[in-house]
């Protein structure tokens, strides 16, 4: 047995090494551009000395409003997922429903939905519907009922059933045991859940907006095309500030809920 492990051993050090060198090999490298020195500079002293005037404009267009442009299309998208995710959670589990094609196909949507990412549902969003912060609230909360579809299915899963066999022992109806036994138990940790992935959404829309979905990432993407490197390291610290915070605040809340 030993043998046979080390042979397994090496053969996949073997193949994780053909992997990389074929994927180094992959990578065209046509050497440093000679003005590489001077723009590192420039970047990092716009970085080191960020725009203050750009934090706060009586016209609205400045660090806070970008800020909270995107907390919003965060938290939108955010509960949108949440809200739609909750019957794909039902269907994806057994617990629930006990029928595998009905199971089955409950988490094959949640599959299916998670393999688009949030740039891709963003571009396809803005051009039906335009761009701006209504596009990047419909990709958040699309893309995310995948990921959120599947957490909810998985704490359904691992819930107590003594609940539900003492309603269905009284009679109870399948909504009366959802409303009594299940949603009770669930819900701390689908708040939970959806903080966790409110973190997550923050940190997408700041990305969304590179691509014209609203939010500080169209300011930020402005001001990198026209090497506005200050403007640049205010919005960056501004970011920083944000996600850092809500992270702090949401882990609290999640602490005090699980």
């Amino acid at each position: 047995m030993k043998k046979k492990n080390k042979i397994f051993n090496i053969i996949v050090i073997i193949l994780i090494i053909v992997l990389y060198i074929w994927v180094i090999s992959g990578i065209h490298f046509d050497g440093i551009k000679p003005t590489a020195k001077e723009i590192t500079k420039a970047i990092f002293k716009g970085l080191i000395h960020p725009d203050w005037s750009y934090v706060y404009s009586p016209d609205g267009e400045d660090l806070i409003s970008g800020l909270l442009d995107t907390l919003a299309i965060a938290a939108l998208g955010t509960v949108i997922s949440a809200v739609l995710s909750i019957p794909f959670a039902f269907l994806a589990t057994k617990k629930i429903v006990n029928l595998k094609p009905v199971t089955g196909l409950g988490r094959f949507l949640l599959e299916f939905i998670r393999t688009f990412p949030e740039l891709v549902l963003a571009i396809l969003f803005i051009k039906a519907v335009g761009p701006g912060s209504f596009a990047g609230v419909l990709a958040l909360g699309v893309s995310s009922i995948g990921m959120v579809g599947k957490l909810f299915s998985e704490s359904i899963d691992s819930m107590d059933l003594n609940a539900i066999e003492a309603l269905t022992a009284c009679g109870a109806n399948g909504a009366q045991k959802i409303w009594f036994a299940i949603i009770p138990q669930v819900l701390p940790e689908f708040a939970s859940l959806t903080l966790y992935r409110f973190e997550i959404n923050v940190r997408s829309a700041t990305i969304l907006g590179i691509i014209g979905a609203g939010g500080i990432g169209t300011p930020l993407i402005y001001a990198l095309q026209a090497r506005g490197w200050s403007r640049v390291g205010i919005i960056l610290l501004g970011i920083i500030v944000m996600v850092t915070i809500i992270d702090l605040i949401s882990g609290f809340i999640r602490k005090r809920l699980v």
